[in-house]
């Protein structure tokens, strides 16, 4: 946690003060709760809920999710958020121990609660935006689990104290383009293949002649299969915020690459200030109130740009060598 609440605390300028257990009312023992608060006024953002282990009767997975979301439009409200996750509760006295793909999660999921913490919105149903861009920015804050400062403060040794070996940290970065070609193929077979679905008459449709014969005009290599074969996407009918959605999780993936880009490239780095600043006031705290093309390009100064996602799978970009 404190690894997020670092991370937080630099780009967003909230600190995290741990509630007093019985002082707010939770649903399970396990549950723990921090007050929100902006570093320099003291002023009171939300309560921020975090709900780690798994448990009986819980669902699986990793979430995040809002018991009350802010707007000034009949008075301030402030927020309840949560984090949630399965993690197995150690045994007292010992460490929580997770891999490096669990706290990309739970900084993924994370990015979501700070996304409903810095909303800035008068009307409560500006608080939902659409897929791709709701996905953004939670994908974006994972993007600060990897820099020095959170790795060699907070990525130590649980016996020893040492930071993370370089050597092992740029494994990991290597690993990260491993195996993209099929992984992104099998993905937009499946993205498109929704968007195909939808715009087809389904009067009289053979799903597993259209799934064929769509598979057959996008050139898919027989090699590789789609990510989801449609009788199991769950994605395209579970409900209308999915609906020919699929691709809204790469497209998130573009706008990602392209802000991480922004601030590798800024004279501060990832905890550049005046770019932090930015981050907060066009992209997490309008929520939908500006139009998300419109609110990236006060962030950025122009379009995101796709070369920043090939360059972060490994793919090669047309004039660079």
């Amino acid at each position: 946690m404190g690894t997020m609440h670092y991370v937080a605390g630099r780009l967003f300028n909230y600190s995290f003060a741990p509630v007093p257990e019985g002082s707010v009312p939770v649903f399970h023992e396990d549950v723990k709760v921090w007050e929100v608060s902006d570093k320099d006024s003291g002023e009171h953002i939300g309560l921020w809920y975090l709900d780690p282990y798994a448990r009986e009767g819980k669902r699986s997975g990793a979430w995040a999710t809002t018991y009350r979301s802010y707007s000034s439009f009949d008075g301030e409200t402030n927020v309840l958020a949560s984090n949630n996750s399965n993690f197995v509760k150690p045994a007292p006295g010992d460490p929580l121990l997770v891999s490096w793909d669990d706290a990309s999660t739970f900084f993924h999921e994370f990015g979501h609660a700070l996304h409903f913490f810095s909303a800035n919105v008068k009307y409560p149903t500006l608080n939902s935006g659409v897929r791709d861009y709701t996905e953004f920015q939670s994908q974006l804050l994972e993007r600060w689990l990897p820099t020095n400062d959170v790795i060699n403060n907070f990525l130590v040794h649980q016996e020893t104290g040492e930071p993370m070996p370089a050597e092992l940290v740029e494994k990991i970065k290597k690993a990260a383009t491993f195996n993209q070609g099929f992984e992104t193929t099998e993905y937009l077979a499946s993205a498109l293949m929704d968007m195909k679905l939808h715009l087809a008459d389904p009067s009289d449709i053979d799903i597993d002649e259209f799934e064929r014969k769509t598979l057959e005009e996008l050139k898919m290599p027989e090699e590789l299969p789609m990510r989801h074969r449609t009788p199991h996407f769950g994605h395209v009918f579970s409900s209308e915020g999915y609906a020919t959605a699929y691709y809204g999780y790469m497209w998130a993936d573009v706008l990602t690459s392209d802000a991480a880009e922004a601030f590798a490239e800024a004279p501060g780095g990832f905890y550049d200030e005046a770019l932090a600043d930015k981050l907060v006031k066009y992209l997490f705290a309008p929520r939908n109130s500006i139009d998300p093309a419109e609110a990236y390009r006060l962030f950025r100064g122009r379009e995101a740009k796709i070369e920043a996602l090939m360059r972060d799978r490994g793919f090669p970009v047309p004039g660079e060598q």
